[in-house]
């Protein structure tokens, strides 16, 4: 385990728009990686980018500290500047040995995550290693690593409570329009095109959202969106005073600092519609006037009732964390053992070789002349023997060396 490193970036020790210059892009991530593993003389290397996280994990005989870290940064990322580099090398979390496996199985069960409890983690780690796999720069090593990572995820995913209950914004506002019981059939007018929206909007995709059209300041944003969806109308927010086409639900989210739903235009939406609607109002400040709010027969789902359910959901998956990390000891107590014995087993692998050769060298050369002399009876009696010793010696050996691991 003492070759085991991992040097990390991440939101915690770095601004996340910094750790986005890292990524290495798809289309050169083979050749970097290669000419990274082939410079410093890695062992075995694969490399991990998320939306908040740049890590390399590689086996390594030599200590690995801020130095080192300037060197594969100025050797990985050549743009970089000096006072770039210094502010990376600086700012790195560096991990060796037990730390560095502990480190791991964190990362890969979401408890060193942005948002503790997302399951995408996990799927994006083994990505990564399988193409750095399928690319021959993981071995043996790395692949009984990668097996305990996936199996302490399962059990925690599995276990635990930590990934039950959601904590998005986007996540919870779909739910909570579920909570109201709108059919496929609903109209839907989406005010905005930006991130949230369009989390919002790819959710409600997936569950057949097909009649809504969408309003935006810049078209082309809106347009963009629409497509995505399939079918969707977009219009300019300038045109929203005017749209009589009717809808069921309002989903908006502008940065706009005065109400975009005043009563005015609330009325002309409604079209002399009593129907009970809902808003969806995800901006802040919100840009629902609090007139229409009041006045109107409608169920008004603000972001602050979303961000308290969040924050709810949040301390309860931070209290499953001490049971989380306890699976997490147990597993890396589980797996010393394991390696210590694929190690044997490695080792191993010279003795049946070994042995042949002795063999192979008391029969022809050592005792040829006396075998020669024997009659056909006597050497196949003989040639039996040595078979049997050649096994017993091969495979008693192994049985032994794994018990003594085991009983460690």
């Amino acid at each position: 385990m003492k070759a085991l490193k991992v040097i990390s970036f991440t939101y915690k020790n770095c601004e996340l728009q910094a750790v986005g210059r890292l990524v290495i892009d798809p289309a050169e991530r083979f050749e970097k990686l290669k000419a990274l593993k082939d410079k410093f003389h890695f062992g075995e290397l694969f490399y991990i980018a998320t939306c908040n996280r740049v890590e390399f994990v590689f086996s390594y005989s030599h200590d690995v500290d801020s130095t080192f870290v300037k060197k594969i940064l100025k050797f990985t990322y050549p743009h970089l500047t000096a006072e770039d580099q210094s502010y990376y090398s600086v700012n790195s979390a560096i991990y060796t040995n037990m730390s560095a496996m502990e480190h791991l199985l964190r990362v890969s069960c979401s408890l060193e995550s942005l948002v503790v409890g997302e399951k995408e983690i996990l799927a994006q780690v083994r990505q990564m290693y399988d193409e750095c796999r399928k690319w021959g720069f993981t071995g043996d090593f790395f692949r009984l690593i990668m097996n305990r990572v996936v199996k302490t995820a399962k059990e925690i995913y599995t276990d635990t409570k930590i990934a039950e209950k959601p904590v998005s914004v986007a996540s919870l506002a779909c739910r909570k329009l579920r909570d109201e019981g709108l059919g496929y059939d609903s109209k839907f007018i989406i005010i905005g095109a930006g991130e949230t929206i369009q989390l919002i909007t790819k959710y409600l995709h997936k569950h057949n959202l097909k009649n809504c059209v969408i309003f935006n300041r810049t078209v082309s944003k809106a347009q963009e969106l629409a497509e995505e969806l399939g079918g969707a109308k977009a219009l300019p927010l300038s045109e929203l005073k005017n749209y009589r086409e009717g809808f069921d639900v309002i989903v908006t989210c502008t940065g706009a600092t005065d109400p975009i739903i005043t009563t005015e235009i609330y009325e002309g939406l409604l079209n002399g519609s009593t129907d009970k609607k809902v808003i969806l109002d995800l901006a802040i400040p919100n840009d629902t006037a609090e007139e229409v709010i009041t006045n109107y027969n409608l169920s008004f789902i603000s972001v602050q009732q979303i961000q308290e359910i969040a924050n709810q959901n949040v301390k309860e998956r931070q209290s499953e964390l001490v049971f989380a990390e306890q699976i997490i000891d147990l597993n890396i107590k589980e797996f010393l053992p394991i390696l210590r014995q694929r190690r044997v087993e490695l080792a191993m692998r010279e003795v049946p070789v070994k042995i042949k050769e002795i063999k192979q060298k008391a029969v022809e050369t050592v005792f040829v002349e006396e075998i020669n002399s024997l009659d056909p009876a006597s050497r196949e009696i003989l040639e039996k023997v040595l078979n049997y010793v050649e096994k017993k010696y091969i495979s008693v050996p192994m049985v032994m060396a794994k018990e003594i691991m085991i009983q460690q």
